[in-house]
């Protein structure tokens, strides 16, 4: 949701931030690796039991992930490589979180629980799978209730408050089911939608294909016929 709505209006804002940095000689993938620094410092300290420098720390891996696109675009370099890079290091990051989050569960808790994060790491990696899928093949699966941006906050909410941190697990479990269903849904109606479009596009070239060999076939008899006239034409 808030990727869908505020992204836009934060990069313009953020614009002129972006191109001082870029004036400084700080490129969009010196912030990305920023950002992955920092979300491990996160997790490590989560893992810890610092829920508190956890939390201080994921705020500060949210400022290079904001500010490496604005970078990007000041200087003239966004490129594709660029954004396969800072999604690939997205998804590492969000990994590196959500395992210190199990392993301080495992330390206070034990058990079963610290199963509940990797289910929301395993549901979220999905979201983005389902993502990359569809727009590979020209749909749009963007949106839903819980988008990275989302979890980030309600992760940011439970290290907050540690005592509420297993219910916002759970509902951020239940939030990124519920995205990844709609955007199946979405993409499923796409493709449902453009298959009758796809078998008309089909059998027009199947018919095209038809009447080629028809107009072949045609040639070669008219062929046969002139050279036939021509050979049973008694010379002068």
């Amino acid at each position: 949701m808030f990727d869908g709505h505020f992204r836009a209006d934060a990069e313009r804002t953020l614009k002129p931030v972006g191109q001082q940095l870029q004036r400084t000689g700080v490129r969009a993938d010196h912030l990305t690796l920023l950002g992955v620094a920092m979300a491990l410092g996160a997790a490590i300290a989560i893992g810890a039991g610092a829920l508190r420098l956890g939390l201080l720390l994921l705020v500060l891996t949210a400022l290079p992930d904001v500010l490496d696109g604005a970078v990007a675009k000041a200087s003239g370099t966004a490129s594709p490589r660029g954004a396969f890079f800072d999604s690939v290091a997205d998804r590492f990051t969000d990994a590196l979180l959500f395992m210190g989050v199990a392993w301080h569960l495992s330390a206070d808790h034990g058990g079963r629980i610290t199963l509940l994060p990797m289910a929301v790491m395993g549901l979220s990696m999905l979201i983005s799978y389902e993502r990359a899928k569809a727009e590979s093949l020209g749909y749009e699966a963007k949106g839903g209730l819980m988008e990275r941006a989302e979890r980030i906050i309600v992760l940011a909410l439970g290290l907050l408050f540690s005592q509420f941190l297993i219910p916002v697990l759970w509902l951020m479990l239940v939030g990124t089911a519920i995205t990844a269903v709609t955007r199946f849904m979405k993409v499923w109606e796409q493709a449902t939608d453009s298959v009758p479009l796809l078998a008309n596009r089909s059998a027009e070239r199947q018919r095209a294909r038809a009447r080629s060999r028809q107009d072949r076939r045609v040639a070669r008899s008219t062929t046969r016929q002139v050279r036939r006239r021509t050979q049973l034409r008694p010379p002068r």
